[in-house]
């Protein structure tokens, strides 16, 4: 595709170039830029605990030597299984430092789940929370780990929350330190000698193994280059221009062991020389919090987030005017969401896309421009997007399809898996999303729904977000997940799961009521079923696949019961 072909260039600002000279830079030269040019600037906020740009980047030099001395080399994978915390930042660049591949692990996996990542990625050596490590324990002998790296919360905590945390830990867990179980702070102290620079290919070499979300199946490692990430990173950049290097305060509670988080936040923040506000996990009361007392002006999220925020009774107490801008991503922004916030705030928050397949961005709308409710908003600097039809054509304007992209971000491949990775990746760079969408005449995208995730019923091709987006409208519902469960007469059927605002009653007829004036009779769902909270991704992505095994589960004791 020419650059003349990429309709949606007009919709740039004038302060966004259509191209992006990246160097060949190495990700971690983000973090030793930073610390040359803003050595004193405050890296991470953490709960009350400081450091400064120059003292992160020793940390992370002195972690990258323990490992060069442990024998960690070039290729080798070092998995971390962290929440946010200052430990996630210093291990994640401390790792590609030694031209290691850095593997995420989500501390909430259970041991199956770990187990599986484990021995996928062939990681040599963890780090992790103490409160995981039992569990690391468990599925220990049946990896290839041979060192595991133990931290706790309390360890970059400043005094006195430090003595304090052990007596509010809901967890007592005890670890036993060996030579194959280490402390993480003994860890950084022993050190000797000079760290040994690793020379990298940017463009070859692996700075992370990021495994996808599940919500599909099994998960895969997605293989992601330091160009990758670098790319991806200075793309955020320019996207937010009204920024200042040095000077903005990023509030960093979307998790880093997501690629999302991590680039958008983490990688972000540290590129710019911004200040990290990080919080171990989300809770609406203390980001209020934590955005009046810190004066954060960027806010990266999920919709969850800003739909717990503007619902907390307390929000209009709370000064959140330094709020400029927030990128929302990994589940649609319903439009009175983004109105609301954008009221109570005055900063802009707009919608955007991508997939761990591509480091992960790959459209948003504009912050400080055109933009279009309920669009993904237009592709990235450097990045082609097209919608093909079901032969493999380039769809016509306004015809759904499946979306493709083809961009620097876009990954290496699958680990391990090359028949997988030939379903998605062309020979000509072109990566198929699984994503059914569209473009309308302004080259603004707009997605339908997962591939995976259409409802056939009598014949007739439904796509949950639709449905959502109408319910997401009715004044009693907060949150809302379609799925299609069997039907004898149609084959499948369409079923809403609601969560009502809190105080609120609303009843399946008067959402049938609402859904008929605003659907064809074919997409009204014909079941409802009313809960308190749905199963969600830790970075607010609701789990269809979760939603649709209990309703299999159901059948199939409904079967067992009536046989």
């Amino acid at each position: 595709m020419s650059t003349t072909g990429k309709i949606w260039l007009k919709h740039y600002p004038d302060e966004i170039p259509h191209s992006l000279d990246y160097q060949n830079s190495s990700l971690h030269d983000f973090l030793q830029r930073s610390a040359r040019k803003y050595p004193d600037q405050t890296a991470i906020e953490f709960l009350g605990k400081r450091l400064s740009y120059s003292e992160l980047h020793q940390q992370a030099v002195q972690f990258a030597q323990r490992l060069q001395l442990l024998g960690i080399e070039k290729g080798d994978r070092v998995a971390i299984m962290l929440a946010n915390c200052p430990q996630a930042v210093i291990s994640y660049y401390g790792i590609i430092m030694t031209g290691a591949v850095a593997v995420q692990i989500n501390p909430l996996y259970v041991e199956r789940e770990l187990e599986h990542q484990l021995i996928d990625s062939g990681a040599k050596l963890l780090v992790c929370l103490d409160l995981v490590f039992p569990r690391v324990q468990k599925v220990r002998a049946k990896t290839s780990l041979q060192q595991v790296i133990v931290t706790s919360i309390k360890d970059y905590l400043p005094f006195p929350k430090n003595l304090l945390y052990p007596i509010v830990q809901k967890e007592k867990v005890t670890v036993e330190y060996n030579e194959q179980t280490i402390a993480f702070s003994a860890f950084l102290k022993q050190g000797d000698g000079a760290f040994k620079p690793v020379p990298l290919d940017p463009e070859t070499d692996l700075a992370l193994l990021q495994y996808t979300g599940g919500t599909t199946g099994l998960a895969k490692g997605v293989m992601l280059t330091h160009r990758n990430l670098v790319v991806n990173t200075m793309q955020a950049g320019h996207w937010i221009y009204k920024t200042t290097p040095g000077q903005e305060r990023m509030l960093a509670v979307l998790p880093f062991f997501h690629v999302y988080g991590m680039t958008v936040c983490m990688n972000l923040a540290i590129m710019n020389g911004f200040t990290l506000i990080i919080l171990p996990k989300f809770e609406p009361d203390q980001v209020l919090k934590a955005i009046e007392k810190h004066k954060v002006s960027l806010f990266p999220g999920a919709p969850t987030m800003y739909i717990a925020l503007i619902h907390q009774p307390e929000i209009e107490t709370y000064d959140l005017s330094s709020v400029l801008a927030c990128l929302s991503g990994a589940a649609p922004l319903p439009l009175e969401v983004q109105q609301t916030f954008e009221r109570l705030t005055g900063g802009k928050l707009v919608e955007g896309y991508g997939l761990t397949e591509t480091a992960p961005v790959l459209t948003a709308n504009p912050i400080w421009g055109k933009r279009k409710s309920g669009s993904i908003g237009i592709p990235w600097p450097d990045t082609e997007m097209i919608v093909r039809t079901a032969d493999g054509e380039e769809a016509e304007q306004g015809d759904v399809g499946e979306i493709a992209v083809r961009g620097p971000q876009v990954m290496k491949g699958y680990w391990k898996m090359a028949e997988e990775t030939e379903k998605v990746l062309r020979d000509d760079g072109w990566l198929l999303t699984g994503d059914m969408g569209y473009m309308d005449e302004d080259g603004f995208f707009y997605i339908v729904d997962r591939k995976k995730d259409m409802i056939i019923a009598g014949g007739f091709n439904i796509f949950p977000r639709e449905i959502e987006e109408v319910l997401y409208e009715h004044e009693a519902v907060q949150e809302v997940a379609i799925i299609g469960v069997p039907d004898q007469y149609r084959g499948e059927t369409v079923k809403a799961f609601i969560v009502p605002k809190e105080g609120r009653e609303v009843t399946a007829e008067d959402l049938d009521h609402f859904c008929r004036t605003r659907l064809a009779a074919y997409k009204v769902p014909h079941l409802y079923e009313f809960r308190t909270e749905l199963p969600k991704t830790m970075v607010g992505k609701v789990l269809r696949r979760v939603l649709a095994e209990e309703e299999k589960r159901k059948e199939q004791d409904d079967e067992h019961v009536s046989s």
